[in-house]
C-alpha cells in the first residue's frame, strides 16, 4: 500500500475513535475541526493539484490548517482559560508563521503558483521510478494525509490540553511549553545562520553554527516544537484514564504521540531531509563529504575523516 494511503487510513481511524470520547467539548472540537480541515484541503490543495499537477499547494493548506486548530481552541474550547490561551496561541503562531511565509515565498519566487518545490518533484520522480501507473492518485493521497493529520494527530494534543479544566498546572505542561520555546529559538537561529551563509557563499555547503552539528537543524527544531506539545499533553491525557474506555484512552495517547511521529516522518522522509539532500548532492560537490561527517537530523558532534 502507498505510504500516503496508509497514513490516511490510520489517521481516519484515530479520528473516528476520538468521536467516542466521553468529553463532549473535546468531541465537538474534533468534529468541527475535521469538517473545516477537509474543506480547506479540498479547496486550497486538492483542486489546485488536480488542475496543475503541483503538490506544493499543500504548503499553504497545511500551515493554515494548523492555524485553524489554534483559532478553534481560542474560540470554542471549554477548559482552563490559561491553557486555552497558551495552547491556542502556540498553534496559531506556528500556523500563521509558516502559512504567511509560504504565501510570501509564492509571491516573490513563483514557487507553488507557477513552479513546484524540489521536494515534491522528488516525490513524483520516486513514484514514477517504481513504475506505479496511478502516481497522481498516490500524490493526492500524500496531500490528504497531511489533511487527515490536521484532523487527528496534530489536533488531538491541543484539544486535550484546551479541554482540561484542572486548576493546577503540571511540570509536564511547564516542561512542554519550555521545550517549544527553546525549539523556536533554535529554529530561528538555524534559519538566520543559513540565510547569512548563503548570502556570502551561494554555491557552498552551509556547515557553520548549528549546521555543523546537524545537516537539518531547522527540521530538528520543528520536530522538537511538536514534541514539546506532546510532552505538555501528558497530564491532560492521563486525567482521562478513569473517564474514557480503554480503546479511546489508548487511541488518544497514540494520537498525541502521533504528532511527534508524524512530524519526524514528514521532516525526514516525505518532504524534508531526504528529498532535500537528493538535489543538494547534485548541486553541491562538497555535500557528499558533509553527509559523511555530520548527522542528518539529530544534532551531534561532527565526525573526523
Amino acid at each position: 500500500m502507498n505510504f500516503g494511503l496508509l497514513l490516511c487510513a490510520l489517521f481516519s481511524v484515530l479520528w473516528l475513535i476520538s468521536q467516542l470520547s466521553n468529553v463532549e467539548p473535546f468531541v465537538d472540537l474534533i468534529l468541527i475541526n475535521g469538517v473545516f480541515q477537509l474543506l480547506l484541503f479540498a479547496v486550497v490543495a486538492c483542486v489546485p493539484f488536480l488542475r496543475t499537477g503541483r503538490m506544493s499547494y499543500v504548503d499553504i493548506a497545511w500551515p493554515f490548517g494548523v492555524a485553524l486548530i489554534g483559532a478553534l481552541i481560542l474560540v470554542l474550547a471549554e477548559g482552563n482559560t490559561v491553557r486555552i490561551i497558551a495552547v491556542g496561541s502556540v498553534y496559531l503562531f506556528i500556523g500563521l508563521r509558516m502559512g504567511l511565509g509560504a504565501l510570501t515565498m509564492a509571491k516573490t519566487t513563483g514557487v507553488i503558483f507557477k513552479t513546484e518545490f524540489p521536494r515534491y518533484i522528488y516525490r513524483k520522480e520516486m513514484l514514477e521510478k517504481t513504475g506505479e501507473k496511478h502516481h497522481r492518485l498516490h500524490m493526492l493521497a500524500e496531500i490528504m494525509a497531511q489533511g487527515f493529520a490536521n484532523m487527528s494527530v496534530l489536533a488531538i494534543p491541543g484539544f486535550l490540553i484546551a479541554t482540561n479544566s484542572a486548576a493546577a498546572f503540571s511540570m509536564w505542561e511547564i516542561a512542554g511549553i519550555a521545550i517549544w520555546g527553546v525549539a523556536y529559538l533554535f529554529e530561528s537561529t538555524a534559519d538566520a545562520q543559513k540565510m547569512l551563509f548563503i548570502s556570502k557563499h551561494k554555491r557552498s555547503v552551509c556547515n557553520v553554527g548549528l549546521w555543523r552539528y546537524s545537516r537539518h537543524p531547522n527540521y530538528f527544531a520543528e520536530w522538537l516544537v511538536w514534541t514539546g506539545l506532546v510532552v505538555a499533553t501528558v497530564p491532560s491525557w492521563w486525567s482521562l484514564y478513569s473517564i474514557e474506555s480503554t480503546i479511546v484512552w489508548i487511541a488518544l495517547g497514540v494520537g498525541s504521540v502521533g504528532a511527534s511521529a508524524m512530524l519526524y516522518i514528514t521532516l525526514v522522509y516525505l518532504t524534508g531531509a531526504i528529498p532535500s539532500e537528493y538535489f543538494s548532492v547534485q548541486k553541491r560537490p562538497d555535500y557528499a563529504r558533509y553527509q559523511q561527517t555530520t548527522n542528518r537530523f539529530f544534532p551531534w558532534f561532527p565526525k573526523d575523516l
